[in-house]
């Protein structure tokens, strides 16, 4: 059986919103998550990002997608790559683009959203919003304030039901 190597998730909720809101003029803007394609890769790969986004997109257990601002889809707002498991989604990765990271970032909500939408998709495979992943130990406070999320075992969080719903309903108006 091979080894799963669980990337330690470092993404920051700096806000749950709506969709996401532009910091400098306050304005809110609709987005939507679609899958990641080859053409997407590729201005990933070109950009700054962090992580291996390449080494996700290709990874046939996993699905990667997108957040972008309706009508605006060739800027990527944030990615999220996740695993549909017997009885839930895992969190593999997520990260906001980086210049929606830090003081100077041009929108909030991204991570809420891109949050929110793993949990829209454990309730459509009928795993009830149950959603796992593993956190940086600095951040397993940051994510039970935040998020709702519940302290597992060792670095493992887990959003069960009720906090999920919250998220989903504060994004996707179900």
């Amino acid at each position: 059986m091979e080894s799963k190597k669980n990337i330690e998730q470092n993404f920051i909720i700096d806000r749950l919103t709506n969709s996401i809101l532009n910091t400098i003029s306050g304005d809110s803007f609709q987005t939507e998550i679609i899958r990641l394609n080859k053409t997407d890769l590729k201005s990933i790969v070109k950009n700054s990002w962090k992580f291996n986004w390449k080494s996700e997109f290709d990874d046939i257990k996993k699905e990667v997608y997108k957040l972008s601002i309706v009508n605006n889809y060739n800027i990527i707002q944030g990615l999220l790559s996740i695993s549909i498991e017997h009885d839930h989604i895992f969190m593999n990765l997520l990260e906001s683009a980086t210049f929606n990271i830090g003081k100077q970032k041009i929108y909030e909500g991204v991570a809420g959203n891109l949050v929110a939408y793993a949990c829209k998709v454990s309730f459509q495979k009928g795993f009830d919003g149950y959603v796992a992943f593993t956190a940086k130990t600095r951040l397993i406070e940051h994510y039970k304030k935040t998020l709702g999320a519940s302290h597992f075992k060792n670095q493992r969080m887990i959003i069960e039901s009720h906090a999920a719903r919250i998220l989903v309903e504060k994004y996707f108006k179900i």
